[in-house]
């Protein structure tokens, strides 16, 4: 079965730096793209970025354009987040999730992230 499982949450202070993981098990992880998502508290989820299966694109939402950058390393089947200059609209859960025609078919239990002084 497909599991995604997120870590590397946690508290930082604002302009900190924090690098996610997502390790992937259950399927042929090399052939999909994947995201990022996070869903900040009161809110619905916000996509932040996604790569494509061969690791050679990527994309960003604007909130975190030149912040943010998204890797995956296929020989580990890990997704990477990381995450510089943080920000306390930053604060969110983040959640990893596998593409199934241009959305999501499963994501993992998520990971916090709080942007604090």
């Amino acid at each position: 079965q497909v599991q995604l499982v997120e870590s590397g949450g946690g508290l930082v202070q604002p302009g900190g730096s924090l690098r996610l993981s997502c390790a992937a098990s259950g399927f042929t992880f090399s052939s999909y793209w994947m995201y990022w998502v996070r869903q900040a508290p009161g809110k619905g989820l916000e996509w932040v970025s996604v790569i494509n299966s061969g690791g050679g694109s990527t994309y960003y939402a604007d909130s975190v354009k030149g912040r943010f950058t998204i890797s995956r390393d296929n020989a580990k089947n890990t997704l990477y987040l990381q995450m510089n200059s943080l920000k306390s609209e930053d604060t969110a859960v983040y959640y990893c999730a596998k593409d199934y025609e241009s959305g999501y078919d499963y994501w993992g239990q998520g990971t916090q992230v709080t942007v604090s002084s």
